[in-house]
């Protein structure tokens, strides 16, 4: 029997139905080392990882944990054996504060005041210890999502967890926010503490980690030190082949005017500015970048523009119809006018996670005239919808192709892929796209990109939001920088780079002379 492990999954074999999840999977993980899960959407990753913290039982196979088998019936045992689990979507409780989520299931006996007040000195010494500051009085409603992340780690590390396993832990954190998770990760490290990091962005493999097994279709296909691989040799382990994520820029210029924006100011409900005077112009055959810190209007720039919010004040002109603060777009009338939209949250506002995949690729399109049936088109024809929606899943190579399967069944990259296939499907002339591969594996990163630029070479205007500033670099052909709700910078793509971008992100570098505000408006 051996101690060299901190976790050992032997041979682990898992079937859902037809689907082989896991088939024969091995992994070793070291102890006090970071190692890394990469895969596909769908090579296993996440079962793998549910069956060690007992949420599923393996067909076959076993589990070692310091040198010792283990039977983890549950997740009650698998904290009592030192594991905690750090959900991509975090597992807190919105209307309740940081201590008692903390609390939760794990009161220090049964006098509230008594169990809260050891609570707290416990969670000061681990922050002192492993620098995660949270406040811990302050509602989970009221946190920024960095915040949020550091207080599942606590959470853990409070049950006394000393393999910790973080599934896409930096899906929804802004730049700043990953290097602050990454700090502490590393001193989770050097503290003895063991982790398992499942993501897809090969970077970060790189950075952090000491080693990695790559997954696909439900088995391992490589384990080595970082040291002796790179992120070309993971990206073609994952996917089978040689990827390419490089930037493949436009031969035409770009066209007409699709979408003009002039003046848009937005006033939240709490009286802040998330807008100011911000005039923009998309023209066909271009991608038109968005970067900046997550927090600083692009959220709401998209909103305004996909008719969701009506600014306090602005105009707008699209598909030769203008539109005032009093009159504005809405959703309905967008799509009329051909332009596409696919949010930032695809669970949130692209889909309804209780509807069937044909549901959700004609939601929002369901009113079209070639989607009714009946006496004066009172019904829809479902039979054509799950016929689209079989297309679809063809087209974009979304797993599993099962039209009655629900939404909220597909993996985070596959429900990204059926909403752009929605999109798309419909041939606009103006597509709004919002964070467009947050949580998708590498060979759908290459397929998505690969969609996109098929859009603007077909004479589409495309505006993208991305954190990412790679994507942008790789995908945009101009950039448009935002800080504080204005837009401080504007650049053709020759002239980007990670600093200078950076820069206008922080709004201390000024407009370059090419940068010229958008044209006014016709009256």
């Amino acid at each position: 029997m051996t101690t060299d492990f901190a976790v050992r999954l032997c041979n682990i074999s898992k079937r859902f139905g037809a689907v082989q999840a896991n088939d024969g999977v091995t992994l070793e993980v070291v102890p006090g080392a970071v190692h890394g899960l990469v895969g596909e959407n769908g090579a296993g990753k996440s079962t793998l990882m549910a069956i060690l913290y007992g949420y599923y039982q393996a067909d076959s196979g076993h589990i070692e944990v310091a040198g010792s088998p283990v039977q983890i019936a549950d997740s009650k045992q698998a904290i009592a054996l030192g594991l905690g689990l750090v959900h991509q979507h975090f597992m807190l409780v919105d209307t309740l504060s940081c201590l008692d989520n903390v609390m939760l299931g794990a009161e220090p006996g049964f006098f509230l005041p008594t169990a809260s007040r050891k609570t707290r000195q416990k969670l000061g010494e681990l922050m002192q210890e492993t620098g995660l500051q949270v406040r811990l009085d302050a509602l989970v409603s009221e946190l920024p999502v960095g915040e949020l992340q550091r207080l599942e780690i606590l959470k853990a590390l409070y049950r006394g967890a000393r393999i910790l396993i973080l599934d896409e832990p930096t899906a929804v954190l802004t730049p700043q926010e990953t290097l602050q998770l990454f700090e502490t990760l590393r001193r989770l490290k050097a503290l003895g503490t063991t982790i398992i990091l499942i993501t897809h962005k090969l970077k970060e493999v790189m950075s952090l980690c000491d080693a990695v097994t790559v997954m696909r279709a439900g088995r391992v296909v490589k384990t080595c030190a970082i040291a002796d691989t790179s992120p070309e040799g993971l990206a073609e382990a994952m996917v089978g082949r040689k990827v390419n994520l490089g930037r493949q820029q436009s031969n035409l210029a770009p066209g007409q005017i699709r979408l003009s924006a002039q003046g848009l100011k937005l006033v939240n409900a709490n009286a802040v500015t998330t807008l100011a005077d911000v005039s923009l112009q998309l023209r066909a055959g271009e991608i038109v970048g968005l970067a900046g810190v997550s927090g600083n209007g692009q959220s709401e720039l998209l909103e305004v523009l996909s008719g969701m919010l009506a600014p306090t004040q602005g105009r707008l002109q699209l598909g030769g119809c203008q539109f005032d603060a009093n009159a504005w777009l809405d959703p309905a009338s967008a799509r009329n006018l051909k332009l596409a939209h696919v949010p930032e949250d695809r669970q949130a506002c692209g889909m309804v996670m209780g509807f069937s995949a044909w549901e959700t690729a004609a939601l929002g399109y369901h009113e079209q005239a070639q989607l009714r049936t009946g006496l004066f088109g009172l019904s829809m024809n479902q039979r054509l919808m799950r016929e689209q929606t079989a297309t679809m899943q063809q087209r974009f190579d979304v797993r599993p192709r099962d039209v009655e399967l629900g939404s909220s069944k597909f993996s985070g990259g596959n429900q990204q892929k059926l909403i752009l296939a929605r999109e798309i499907a419909q041939s606009p002339t103006v597509l709004l796209v919002g964070q467009p591969t947050r949580g998708v594996d590498i060979g759908a990163i290459e397929f998505i990109h690969q969609q996109l630029r098929a859009l603007r070479d077909g004479g589409c205007a495309v505006l993208l939001v991305s954190s990412e500033l790679d994507e942008i670099l790789t995908l945009a052909d101009r950039v448009i920088v935002m800080n504080g709700g204005r837009i401080t910078g504007e650049l053709a793509i020759d002239e980007c780079d990670e600093t200078r971008l950076g820069l206008l992100m922080a709004a201390q570098a000024d407009l370059p002379e090419q940068a010229q505000p958008a044209e006014a408006m016709p009256a």
